[in-house]
């Protein structure tokens, strides 16, 4: 079985297709186009986007990672006042979003939940379900999925990172020292 556990920008051999929960998980056995099987062994944190490129660990294979297509709620404004409300909405949720650009306003994809989709209706969007690939937004605080950088620790060692994002003040109660 191939070991796949480094980045790389060299031009694929093989691909898998992998949904969205599958690119966020860290260890993963997966079955590539070719036929081959293959584990994925990241960094806890780390996750994959579409396009992102895998060597294996024995210089062997380097595996494209494709988002696979899966079933998703659409919701489509056609205003950039109402497409913002409903980002916001959605957001404010912390649900994973797909943000799509349209000439009046914007889709906003996010992963099967009828009360969100009901929300969105009731917002004024146009709710419809869908079959796409999945690439939400990595987050304010995310570059690239999310995945830790190494040196970040050496750059800001004054953030607090509570495992959501690094915050600039460290919160008072981790300063308590009993007496």
């Amino acid at each position: 079985m191939l070991i796949l556990n480094q980045r790389t920008q060299n031009p694929a051999t093989d691909s898998v297709a992998l949904a969205y929960d599958e690119r966020k998980r860290s260890r993963l056995k997966v079955t590539l186009a070719s036929g081959a099987e293959a584990g994925i062994f990241l960094e806890r944190g780390d996750h994959l986007h579409g396009g992102d490129k895998l060597a294996a660990e024995d210089g062997g294979a380097i595996v494209e990672i494709l988002a696979a297509p899966e079933k998703l709620i659409e919701a489509v404004a056609d205003s950039p006042l109402l497409f913002a409300r409903a980002a916001y909405h959605l957001g404010n949720r912390h649900v994973p979003v797909q943000i799509l650009p349209t000439d009046n306003g914007g889709k906003l994809r996010f992963q099967t939940d009828h009360v969100l989709a009901d929300m969105a209706r009731g917002l004024g969007c146009t709710v419809s379900e869908t079959e796409a690939p999945f690439q939400p937004e990595s987050g304010a605080y995310g570059a690239h999925g999310g995945h830790h950088h190494h040196g970040d620790e050496e750059q800001a060692p004054d953030l607090h990172n509570p495992g959501h994002g690094p915050h600039r003040s460290v919160p008072k109660i981790h300063q308590f020292k009993p007496r």
